[in-house]
């Protein structure tokens, strides 16, 4: 089984997913021995943001060569894409930032998001081809946001991850949630239990996975 661990957080040591993902991880190779782990901090290492050379071109005949910029691109692409189809397990660090996730996570989304690939479009619209994957997001928030129509409405961060990694193909996608984390101790203190208490679920159901598929 092959895990692909990602970080977008740019607060290193201070960041609370950075915490959440180094949790679930340990946990999941718990539950699964021999699973390897594959690391991309997208906060040191994150792509560039899609322009007309990282569109990821595809030459017709007769066409003129790749410029070495669009070559470079489009290399960087390839790479993450094959990263992603490659895991069995995604682990995403995913902090709200202004009400969504980091643009470093985003470009990296942009990246993977390739027709024919992660997805298609037929003629009863587009399918995902990356199914199978499990991926378990780090939820982290300043505020809470979870228990009001009002909060959800303005939060475009679990939302969009859970559309996109579905549009991708992906059903199995598992949030742990620690929000609040800028309201003071208390609720800081709260938010970590809570994310734990998430954290051995995730772990629990694992482990619950791991020991069926060995008795099947």
């Amino acid at each position: 089984m092959k895990l692909l661990h990602i970080d977008s957080s740019i607060l290193a040591a201070n960041s609370v997913s950075r915490q959440l993902t180094a949790q679930i991880v340990a946990k999941w190779q718990v539950s699964h021995p021999g699973t390897t782990v594959d690391y991309l901090d997208l906060a040191t290492s994150a792509p560039s943001h899609l322009s007309a050379d990282s569109l990821g071109f595809r030459m017709p005949p007769g066409a003129a060569e790749l410029s070495e910029v669009q070559k470079s691109e489009n290399a960087i692409s390839e790479a993450l894409v094959r990263q992603f189809l490659a895991a069995d397990v995604i682990v995403v660090g995913a902090p709200l930032y202004n009400f969504s996730i980091p643009s470093q996570l985003k470009a990296w989304i942009d990246r993977v998001a390739q027709v024919g690939r992660t997805f298609k479009y037929t003629e009863k619209g587009p399918q995902g081809l990356a199914g199978g994957k499990t991926v378990i997001v780090a939820s982290t928030r300043g505020g809470v946001y979870s228990t009001s129509e009002g909060g959800r409405a303005m939060e475009h961060q679990e939302s969009y991850l859970q559309t996109v990694f579905g549009f991708f193909g992906i059903t199995d996608v598992r949030f742990v949630r620690a929000e609040g984390l800028a309201m003071g101790d208390a609720a800081k203190t709260q938010a970590l239990a809570s994310a734990e208490l998430a954290i051995r679920a995730v772990a629990l159901t694992a482990a619950n996975e791991a020991s069926a598929v060995q008795a099947a």
